[in-house]
């Protein structure tokens, strides 16, 4: 396990002191294994943020997380998504456009001088490249995440 946490770790911790580490490394692990540990953090961090977040919304009436919708350059990551999709127990859809930053920030210059109706058309322009679907036992999944926490729980004494 690979606990990014440099600057401490945000949501949903809150832990300003938390310090990176790196946990279970043999004689025979490799930097193909930390390099991976890497990537994994990256969906082990989402999907403890994205557990909180189905929890209130739960608390306040509303329905857990259905689906997660990624952008960015690490949702090009097949390994990743498919990590996080098994992790979370629910689809990933990751867009044709994966930097939609930037597609963002025109969409909203379109809206203001009048070249997009409303946000309906512009969400009709949002299309699915590719959808991974859970393959993970949720016993494995929780199991995973039991480890998670108990290295993040030592990152943080």
């Amino acid at each position: 396990m690979f606990v990014p946490a440099f600057t401490g770790l945000g949501e949903p911790y809150w832990q300003s002191d938390a310090r990176g580490a790196i946990f279970g490394l043999t004689r025979g692990s490799t930097i193909a294994h930390i390099a991976r540990a890497a990537l994994e953090s990256i969906a082990f961090q989402s999907a403890a943020l994205l557990a909180a977040m189905s929890k209130d919304a739960v608390a306040a009436g509303g329905k857990p997380v259905a689906e997660l919708r990624v952008d960015g350059g690490a949702s090009a990551n097949d390994q990743l998504m498919q990590f996080q999709a098994d992790l979370l127990g629910i689809p990933v859809l990751r867009p044709k456009v994966l930097e939609t930053t930037a597609l963002g920030a025109a969409y909203l210059a379109g809206l203001s001088c009048g070249v997009y109706a409303g946000t309906d058309e512009l969400a009709s322009h949002w299309q699915v490249e590719r959808t991974f679907h859970p393959t993970l036992s949720r016993e494995r999944a929780a199991e995973l995440m039991q480890q998670w926490e108990l290295a993040v729980a030592q990152a943080t004494r």
